[in-house]
């Protein structure tokens, strides 16, 4: 999925960010994974956060591209800073990494990660990585205004910060850390046959989750824990979950 990079510049800049994503973004020697969610707890965006002298740089799917930069200059107010989409370009890849990138900080085996004047893609099927790693994708599985982050494995992800203090949604996203067990999640699943991403699954007749990217006979599934089982299906393939 094509990527769109935002600058945000100014004194205040890190302290902008900080405030508000789900990570701690103040490390210049690394790439932070973050979300930004709603007040509620709700999943808006999600992308990596790096340093590049005077600016923090976002890589963000570019269908969320204009609406993240929207929302930041909106939570802007009086803030010394400057917010603007670029035509800088991500490249990432699985191969030795060239110089200037850094380490996907989600999981070792999902590679590196730069942003340049212009980019290369190793040739990587990154949709086959994602479902052997059960890593969500931005705008498939991730949905904003519905999905919550750790129903989706951020926590697994490297992409909340539980010390690092508030951000918008932190009550909720603590409260579903520390006072609940989380019934429902993304998993990854054996499938026979085919079906279109978001494809309802259902079990003994009951709604029991969504069939999202598939590959190898395998596919992400965001399921109800207390009706996943055996005997699952979604349309016309049968989905299997171990557990």
């Amino acid at each position: 999925m094509s990527r769109r990079v935002i600058s945000i510049t100014g004194a205040e800049r890190t302290d902008f960010l900080q405030d508000l994503v789900t990570n701690d973004v103040t490390r210049p020697d690394r790439l932070s994974y973050a979300a930004l969610l709603t007040p509620q707890g709700k999943y808006l965006f999600d992308f990596f956060v790096g340093h590049d002298g005077d600016e923090l740089l976002i890589d963000v799917s570019d269908g969320l591209a204009e609406a993240l930069t929207q929302r930041l200059t909106m939570y802007r107010l009086r803030r010394k800073i400057g917010v603007e989409l670029t035509d800088r370009v991500v490249s990432r890849g699985t191969d030795t990494p060239p110089e200037g990138a850094l380490p996907d900080p989600r999981h070792p085996d999902l590679g590196w990660r730069r942003i340049d004047r212009e980019g290369a893609d190793d040739g990587t099927d990154w949709d086959a990585l994602r479902v052997a790693l059960t890593v969500p994708e931005s705008e498939v599985e991730l949905i904003p205004n519905e999905s919550f982050i750790l129903e989706m494995g951020f926590e697994r992800l490297n992409g909340v910060d539980f010390r690092k203090g508030c951000y918008v949604g932190q009550e909720v996203t603590a409260r579903m850390k520390h006072k609940t067990e989380l019934k429902k999640g993304l998993v990854s699943v054996e499938v026979e046959g085919d079906a279109p991403v978001g494809t309802p699954i259902t079990a003994d007749g009951k709604a029991a989750g969504t069939l999202y990217t598939q590959a190898g006979g395998r596919g992400l599934a965001w399921l109800r824990f207390d009706r996943a089982g055996e005997g699952m299906q979604a349309g016309d393939a049968q989905v299997h979950w171990r557990g």
